[in-house]
């Protein structure tokens, strides 16, 4: 009979593994590198935010972590990146797109700009596609990999962001699954890990919320708000081998809240 694998909470989950994160210098990459550290990984943190970035790095410890500026949005910077990691630690098993920006809500799209509109598909629709591609061009040799986005609980609902943002992506997650199909054969992954609005400092301040308010609102969970750890212990989840049946899947991470509309729902009564 065939031994199953038996996973506990102490285990290093990404043991002899290297990833490279975009946007990791900051919020949920930030916290994603240091968990996969945590797990043993080496990670290289590409990010455009230079002193943050290496400050990362020195926090995490030379020995497990490097940095390379990285503009999601030039090839030149991406393909840079993926050879820098290849140079430095010989693989790349896990690409982690997460780079992206948000943009102040412009509701009507009279209001929308095509430049606007055209910086937000680049950051958040072409970086992964450029880092999905790239990090293909070295998987697909090693008939292995996993290679997960950072989407949006605005990637299955529509009329709670811009229409960039909202557009943007839903092409993330049309691309996922594009490339789930295409790159199976070589035995790599392709998920998404998608939150809701995550409580941190700004967006508490632009929303005019506290915690108690932010939980009520954006959770259908009473009390409990999305975090940057809960999105990157699920990108961790989605990078070990825990998830290695788990492909072209968008993992949701949003407490319920796409789920339920709270002014049509009975249970509110009880």
């Amino acid at each position: 009979m065939a031994s199953v694998p038996v996973f506990s909470a102490a285990a290093r989950r990404l043991e002899g593994k290297v990833a490279l994160i975009t946007g990791g210098a900051s919020g949920i990459g930030e916290y994603a590198a240091k968990i996969f550290t945590q797990n043993g990984a080496k990670v290289m943190i590409a990010d455009i935010q230079d002193d943050l970035g290496q400050s990362v790095c020195k926090n995490l410890g030379p020995s497990v972590a490097s940095y390379i500026h990285c503009n999601v949005t030039n090839e030149a910077h991406v393909q840079n990146a993926v050879d820098s990691t290849m140079a430095q630690y010989g693989k790349l098993d896990i690409m982690f797109n997460n780079a992206g920006i948000g943009c102040y809500p412009k509701p009507n799209i009279l209001d929308n700009t095509q430049s606007d509109f055209e910086e937000v598909i680049k950051v958040n629709l072409v970086g992964p596609f450029l880092g999905t591609k790239h990090a293909a061009r070295v998987m697909i040799p090693a008939k292995q990999g996993s290679i997960i986005t950072t989407a949006s609980t605005c990637a299955t609902i529509a009329g709670v962001a811009p229409h960039a943002y909202t557009t943007s992506k839903h092409g993330v997650l049309g691309l996922m699954r594009n490339t789930a199909v295409e790159l199976g054969k070589h035995g790599i992954r392709v998920n998404c890990v998608s939150p809701h609005v995550v409580a941190t400092y700004m967006t508490k301040t632009f929303f005019d919320l506290d915690d108690e308010d932010f939980a009520n609102i954006y959770s259908n969970l009473k009390g409990a708000m999305c975090k940057k750890e809960d999105v990157a212990s699920a990108a961790l989840f989605l990078a070990s081998d825990e998830s290695k049946f788990i492909s072209g899947h968008n993992l949701i991470v949003d407490g319920g809240f796409t789920i339920v509309n709270p002014a049509f729902s009975m249970f509110e009564k009880l």
